[in-house]
């Protein structure tokens, strides 16, 4: 029985062509080493003793170096190939993080956080495209999960071995693992991984998109794009006001925030392919598995109004684990499906800029509401947010509903 359950759980991820594994094996080296991000608001506020207004704004800097970052490297992905996006990119982003640790005032932290991030998120859309180019279609939202995995094994990893360096060396110590796991990574993948010019579409992977002059035109996708940004911008409350929330309300150090980190990506790990895997063969609709993940990520929020116990923070870590496992893999996939041919990286840089749009919101809106408020406040708007999403979710259905009858 339990071999059979084990059996069953590695099929779902046999038919990985050699390039997909070793983008894996990259983004989790990348994402273990990538430890500065679920305690930046801590290191701003606790080490450098920035107000949670300045902190605000330096983590909207980084949010606008992020969108800058998403478009360029989704424009430059259809001009010169995303392979040359994604070395510059990490190799860049690597050097920078050992150098920014330096940079103490406010003004030169806002500008270096816009800088790094500038060149740092140049190799998500870029990403996004090698993963169309290199899977197979028809596991190819499998294999953005299984990069997901490998996202989530290495946070699961980083948040607790970072709380460990930063009780043992400090803050600084994470500037050099981020810097050296970049460079570490992005020379593997070089080393092994040749480049591919042409992304491959066949027309049966066209299953959503339309032809449209213009990604300004496709209406559906643009709400969709408001739908990722409301939950990614509900999502990166994890590393912006929750780590404070932590400590102001309940006390938690930072390797008991960590472990809350890892028990996310734990569950991640195991959980999301065979559930993926699943809702792949049943054939359901993306969008309604958007839906139900909104729906999660908004109760992950209305649990933690009952703050009289410090277990709500488990459970609201498990709503929003689900609300990942039924959101990010789909939403990646339906972005892309979108795209038409020679437009993926385009897409694709917009749908990373909502992400990156979402990083100003969930830092600078969640960090004021708290200084002019309270937490408990914040927690209302986020869950409000997460219900308007919902409400997105089922104009989309009606909305493409109506674009197949009239593709008949």
């Amino acid at each position: 029985m339990l071999q059979a359950g084990f059996n069953r759980y590695i099929n779902n991820f046999r038919g990985f062509s050699r390039e997909i594994w070793i983008l894996t094996i990259i983004t989790f080296i990348n994402r273990a080493g990538t430890m500065v991000l679920p305690f930046l608001s801590k290191y701003l506020k606790e080490d450098l003793n920035f107000s949670l207004s300045q902190v605000g704004w330096i983590m909207v800097c980084f949010g606008l170096g992020s969108m800058l970052g998403s478009w360029l490297g989704g424009k430059l992905s259809d001009k010169i190939g995303f392979y040359k996006i994604m070395v510059f990119s990490l190799f860049t982003s690597g050097l920078l993080f050992f150098t920014i640790q330096f940079i103490t005032s406010f003004w030169g932290l806002c500008i270096g956080m816009f800088a790094i991030m500038t060149i740092a998120d140049m190799f998500r859309p870029a990403m996004f495209v090698s993963l169309g180019t290199y899977a197979k279609p028809e596991n190819r939202a499998r294999a953005f999960t299984l990069v997901r995995l490998a996202v989530n094994l290495g946070f699961a990893a980083g948040p607790a071995l970072g709380g460990l360096i930063i009780m043992g060396i400090g803050y600084q110590g994470l500037f050099w693992v981020d810097g050296t796991s970049c460079i570490t990574a992005i020379l593997i993948f070089a080393m092994l991984v040749k480049e591919k010019k042409k992304p491959v579409f066949p027309e049966s992977e066209q299953q959503e998109a339309v032809v449209v002059t213009s990604v300004f035109h496709d209406r559906i996708f643009w709400i969709f794009l408001f739908v990722s940004f409301a939950t990614a911008m509900i999502f990166f409350q994890i590393f912006t006001t929750l780590p404070l929330y932590h400590n102001d309300m309940y006390g938690l150090t930072e390797f008991q925030t960590g472990l809350l980190m890892t028990m996310n990506g734990l569950l991640i790990f195991f959980l999301e392919m065979p559930l993926v895997s699943i809702f792949e063969r049943n054939n359901i609709n993306k969008i309604k598995l958007i839906l139900w993940g909104s729906l999660m990520m908004m109760f992950s929020f209305v649990v933690l109004l009952m703050n009289a116990w410090v277990g709500v923070l488990v459970i609201s870590m498990i709503l929003m684990t689900f609300g990942e496992i039924f959101i990010f893999p789909f939403s990646n996939s339906f972005a892309l499906s979108r795209a038409p041919k020679g437009h993926e990286g385009r897409y694709m840089g917009f749908f990373t800029m909502s992400f990156s749009l979402a990083h100003i919101g969930s830092s600078k809106i969640g960090m004021e509401i708290i200084d002019r408020y309270s937490y408990t406040d914040n927690w209302i708007f986020m869950g409000s947010l997460g219900a308007t999403a919902v409400l997105c979710c089922f104009y989309l259905q009606k909305l493409l509903k109506e674009e197949r009858l009239k593709s008949k």
